[in-house]
């Protein structure tokens, strides 16, 4: 009898339990079961829509969710969370890797970012092997430039941050991008990169020549397989004397 009083009891506890947090998840805004439910401060349109599986309207409960600023979409079906919901600033740098693929920061961008040139560079910029594609956005403006595969994966590292990790150029890598891009100039020679590289492009020479390293040229150079870049090697290399 004892042991029947004690599994009803507790039958009747899970019962209301159950019904109490029942209650305290429709008591919960939206934005409070999509913080709980996704870590990073980025997310796609199927996080979004798992995290409010249990709204009989999930998309009305979006379209609240963004006219409020509570998220931010960045492009279609991408999202991240708005100023009060954050838990760290969604990197400029991870978003522009995940907004258009694939795709590395490069550029000049990249050459600022590495403490080449002195402007600083709002919109971000990348390459990738997609076509050239600009994107404006309420997390910023973002410019991506078409590169052949090989010339799009030569040259890249990964940098770590809290918000998460994203994939940008080195600085020669960057230099050369730009350097073959870059309709406007149109060398005759090594000789010419001078006044392109110093005048046009403002590179801190003293910063390059730290920066610099012979066997990346070599590698690089070897990608791009073009007259172009060739001779920016040509000239690097007779000007910082590696040889």
């Amino acid at each position: 009898m004892i042991r029947r009083f004690i599994v009803f009891n507790n039958s009747v506890y899970l019962h209301y339990m159950s019904i109490i947090i029942g209650h305290r998840l429709l008591e919960m805004m939206p934005i409070e079961h999509i913080r709980s439910k996704i870590e990073g401060e980025l997310f796609d349109y199927t996080q979004l829509m798992f995290a409010l599986s249990h709204y009989s309207k999930p998309r009305d409960a979006v379209s609240s969710l963004l006219k409020r600023g509570q998220i931010i979409r960045v492009r279609k079906g991408l999202y991240i969370f708005g100023t009060i919901w954050r838990r760290h600033i969604a990197a400029p740098e991870m978003l522009a890797n995940v907004i258009y693929g694939p795709s590395a920061i490069s550029l000049e961008y990249c050459l600022s970012w590495h403490g080449l040139i002195p402007e600083r560079v709002n919109t971000i910029t990348s390459v990738t092997t997609g076509r050239s594609h600009d994107f404006y956005t309420p997390a910023g403006n973002f410019s991506y430039t078409h590169l052949s595969d090989n010339r799009f994966s030569v040259g890249l590292i990964q940098h770590k941050t809290p918000s998460g990790n994203f994939i940008i150029a080195e600085p020669l890598k960057a230099l050369t991008d730009k350097v073959w891009t870059d309709k406007r100039f149109k060398p005759i020679s090594a000789a010419s990169y001078s006044d392109y590289i110093f005048k046009d492009l403002r590179i801190d020479e003293n910063v390059l020549e730290t920066l610099l390293k012979y066997d990346r040229m070599v590698v690089i150079e070897k990608a791009y397989s073009a007259r172009k870049v060739s001779w920016l090697m040509e000239y690097l290399t007779k000007h910082f004397k590696f040889k």
